[in-house]
C-alpha cells in the first residue's frame, strides 16, 4: 500500500499567530505531500514498496529514496511536536533531563537556539534521549534524522526555509521565537517516558 500523507493533528489556522495557515498550507499540503508522492514513485516495484518509513530510513542508504523517506518521516514527527495548546515549560522527566543536562530550561533554549542559528543551509534540530534520564541536542543536515542511527527522538524543529519563509522571510531567530510558543511538551514527555523511536 502506498504511503499516505498524514493529516495535520489540528486545523490549518490553529497555530496562528505563531505559524500561519498559509505556511501550513504550503509546508504540509505541498512540501510534505511531494515527499510522500515522490517516495511512492521511487519505491514502486522495489524491495521497499511495502516497507514502513522507519525501515526505509535505516536500510535505504544515501540517495533519493532515503531523502524522501527521511523528509516524509521528519515532517510527520514535526507536526506532532506542535500544538495550538503548546508553549510554556516542560514538566516531568523532560524538565528534569533538561535541567540535568543544561542546568535549566533557559539554558537548554539558549543552546538549542544557538545550534539552530549555526546550522548552515537546510536541516533539522532534534532533542534526543541519550539515557533513561539524559538528553542531547543533535542537528542534522537536509533529510537526515537521528532515527537512522537508532536514537530516540523527543522533539524536532524544521530548519528548512520553507518552514518559516512565508511568515518570517529569512529570519530564523524570529521563527525560533514562534516555535517555542507552540511546542507540544506533553507529546515530548510521552516520548521521554515511552523511550521508543
Amino acid at each position: 500500500m502506498p504511503h499516505q500523507l498524514p493529516p495535520l493533528p489540528y486545523d490549518l489556522n490553529a497555530l496562528e499567530p505563531h505559524i500561519s495557515a498559509e505556511t501550513l498550507e504550503y509546508h504540509h499540503g505541498k512540501h510534505h505531500r511531494k515527499y510522500v508522492e515522490t517516495l511512492n514513485q521511487l519505491i514502486d516495484g522495489t524491495e521497499f514498496q511495502d516497507q514502513p518509513l522507519e525501515t526505509i530510513i535505516t536500510q535505504a542508504g544515501d540517495g533519493p529514496v532515503f531523502n524522501n523517506a527521511g523528509q516524509a518521516w521528519n515532517h510527520a514527527f514535526y507536526w506532532q511536536c506542535l500544538s495550538p495548546d503548546g508553549g510554556g515549560r516542560p514538566q516531568g522527566r523532560v524538565a528534569d533531563a533538561l535541567e540535568a543536562t543544561f542546568d535549566s530550561f533557559e539554558g537548554f533554549k539558549k543552546v538549542f537556539e544557538t545550534t539552530a542559528s549555526e546550522l548552515f543551509g537546510s536541516g533539522w534540530l532534534w532533542l534526543v534521549k541519550t539515557t533513561a534520564d539524559t538528553v542531547a541536542i543533535q542537528p542534522t543536515k537536509d533529510a537526515d534524522t537521528p532515527l537512522r542511527y537508532g536514537r530516540t527522538v523527543l522533539l524536532t524543529c524544521d530548519l528548512w526555509e520553507h518552514a518559516y519563509y512565508i511568515d518570517h522571510r529569512n529570519d530564523r531567530s524570529a521563527y525560533m521565537a514562534a516555535f517555542w510558543e507552540v511546542v507540544n511538551w506533553p507529546f515530548v514527555e510521552q516520548r521521554m517516558q515511552a523511550g521508543g523511536s
